[in-house]
C-alpha cells in the first residue's frame, strides 16, 4: 500500500472527518523542523514520553513543555506553550481532553504561527474548529508516531 493510501487509512480511524488530508499531513511532518511537545513525559513507559523521543532520533528539534520537570530529552523544559521563547512549527498534545481547548487557543496566540496536533483520544472541536477557521492546519484524534512511520518505511 503506499503511503497516501496508508495515512488515509489511518485518518479514516480518527474522530474527525474533518482533519486534514494525507498530502497535507505528509507536507506537515516534512516540513516541521520544530515541534512543541505539551505534556512531555518523565515516564520512559509512556507514550507521552517514548513517541517525542522518536521524533528527536528521527531528526526534529523537540522542545519539551512540562511543568514539573526541569529538563527532558537533554533539553530545558519550559512550564508553558507561551514560555517557549523559540519558534515553533508544531504543537503536539499529550494532555487530556480537558485541558486541550485552553492548549489550542494558546496556539493559536504564538505570534509563529504553528500548526496543532492532538494524540489518539485528544480532542477539543471547538476550539480546532476555531484554529482551523483562523488558517492553521490541526491533526485531532491521531497518533503522530503511527503517521510518521508510514513515511519512512
Amino acid at each position: 500500500m503506499n503511503r497516501i493510501a496508508e495515512i488515509s487509512r489511518l485518518l479514516g480511524a480518527s474522530s474527525d472527518d474533518a482533519n486534514p488530508s494525507a498530502e497535507d499531513v505528509i507536507d506537515l511532518l516534512e516540513h516541521a523542523r520544530h515541534i512543541a511537545v505539551i505534556g512531555l513525559s518523565r515516564h520512559l513507559e509512556k507514550a507521552a514520553r517514548r513517541v517525542p523521543s522518536y521524533l528527536a532520533a528521527k531528526g526534529y528539534d523537540v522542545i519539551p513543555v512540562n511543568p514539573n520537570a526541569r529538563r527532558l530529552l537533554g533539553r530545558r523544559s519550559y512550564p508553558t506553550l507561551s514560555d517557549v521563547p523559540e519558534p515553533v512549527d508544531l504543537v503536539l498534545l499529550f494532555r487530556p481532553s480537558s485541558e486541550a481547548g485552553q492548549i489550542v487557543r494558546e496556539a493559536m496566540d504564538r505570534p509563529d504561527e504553528p500548526s496543532i496536533w492532538l494524540q489518539t483520544g485528544i480532542v477539543a472541536p471547538e476550539e480546532v474548529e476555531a484554529a482551523r477557521a483562523k488558517g492553521r492546519t490541526v491533526v485531532q484524534d491521531l497518533c503522530v508516531f503511527r503517521v510518521h512511520r508510514v513515511l519512512v518505511t
